[in-house]
């Protein structure tokens, strides 16, 4: 807990970025997005992937609803 709020409490002028725990993947992605800043290629393939992302939730929210929900429990 000490940490998290060494981290809520960070003075102005300080940046700080915090992802879930275990989010290794999430961390990957936002690292990524940072660097997009300055690079055309990895902007490029992060927003695709988050598009890819983006159609994934869509498909499966699609087939929830297609199905519904008792066939997923």
């Amino acid at each position: 807990w000490d940490s998290v709020l060494s981290i809520l409490q960070m003075p102005g002028g300080i940046p700080v970025a915090t992802v879930a725990l275990n989010g290794a993947l999430n961390a990957g992605i936002l690292a990524a997005q940072i660097i997009a800043t300055s690079d055309k290629e990895i902007e490029t393939n992060v927003k695709a992937y988050k598009e890819s992302l983006k159609l994934k939730i869509e498909n499966s929210a699609k087939e929830l609803e297609d199905r519904g929900y008792q066939d997923f429990i």
